[in-house]
């Protein structure tokens, strides 16, 4: 983990913010005086957008959501006829996907382990070490991750691929 000066070095003039041990960097101050994060909300409806056209592909009906690198929700969309429990499973492998800066499937084989299983905890029991969601990463620093639950897994993560895709 960096501490906040090295953090400073890293990002140059960016500021950054610490939450409960995470930074998230943000571009500065934007001209209402408040901060604008990495990960617009343009960019974020633009990964919706990517992952809902692959799930029209696939012809299945998915719930789509993208979080910031903190694991918080810039931007979420349920299609038509698409399971309420994706709501949640959507979100929850985000958040993995975030947490840990790797595709959420790459965690399932290890949730029950005693480190994913304390940070989870540790986190509020939000995130799903589950196939489906994949980390937003641009120049080396994770800024989000895309997270989607409707389809099968592998459709899941096609989708979430296809949505950052569109950055």
């Amino acid at each position: 983990m960096l501490s906040y000066l090295d953090a400073r070095r890293q990002f140059g003039d960016h500021e950054c913010i610490w939450i409960c041990a995470v930074n998230i960097p943000v571009t500065g101050v934007d001209h209402d005086g408040g901060w604008t994060m990495a990960l617009t909300l343009e960019e974020a409806n633009r990964i919706l957008q990517g992952a809902i056209a692959k799930a029209k592909e696939l012809n299945i009906k998915i719930n789509v959501a993208v979080c910031d690198a903190g694991g918080r929700l810039i931007a979420f969309n349920r299609m038509d006829g698409a399971i309420w429990a994706g709501v949640y499973g959507s979100q929850g492998k985000a958040i993995a996907s975030a947490a840990f800066g790797r595709a959420s499937g790459e965690l399932q084989q290890r949730a029950d382990s005693p480190i994913i299983r304390g940070i989870a905890l540790a986190e509020g029991g939000h995130m799903i070490p589950s196939q489906g969601a994949v980390p937003i990463i641009r120049n080396g620093v994770v800024e989000g991750a895309c997270g989607v639950g409707g389809g099968t897994s592998q459709e899941d993560e096609d989708c979430a691929q296809a949505g950052i895709a569109r950055l």
